[in-house]
C-alpha cells in the first residue's frame, strides 16, 4: 500500500451501468438545435419572405421608405432598381432590395 500512488480498482457492471447511453447523452444537443430552429432560423425566415413579397408588390406611385432612412414616391420601377422621388425634382435610383417598408399614402405630405 502507498500513500502517494492510489490503488486502482478494476470497474465492474456496476460503473458500466452508471453511463448514459447514445441516446441519453443526444438528448441535450438536438433540444438546443430545436430552441434555435424556433427561436433563430425560423423568425429569420418568416422575415425574408415578407420582405420578399413587400419588394415584388412594389408599384408607381407607391410612397415608400428605405433602408438608409430616404422617403419617397416611386417614380420608375426596374427589375433591379427602382427611380424614387424624394423632393421635388430630385430623384434618387436605388436597389429594389433597399426598400423596407410601404408607407400608407398621404405620408409625405404630413412631412
Amino acid at each position: 500500500m502507498s500513500f502517494f500512488i492510489s490503488e486502482a480498482f478494476a470497474e465492474g457492471p456496476a460503473a458500466a451501468a452508471g453511463q448514459p447511453g447514445l441516446l441519453e447523452s443526444l438528448i441535450f444537443p438536438i433540444g438546443l438545435v430545436i430552441i434555435l430552429y424556433f427561436f433563430m432560423i425560423r423568425p429569420q425566415i418568416k422575415r425574408q419572405k415578407e420582405h420578399k413579397q413587400l419588394i415584388e408588390s412594389l408599384g408607381k406611385g407607391d410612397e415608400v421608405q428605405t433602408d438608409g432612412g430616404l422617403m419617397g414616391r416611386i417614380v420608375d420601377l426596374g427589375d433591379n432598381f427602382v427611380n424614387i422621388e424624394i423632393a421635388d425634382g430630385v430623384v434618387v435610383k436605388i436597389r429594389r432590395g433597399a426598400v423596407s417598408a410601404v408607407m400608407p399614402k398621404g405620408t409625405l405630405k404630413e412631412l
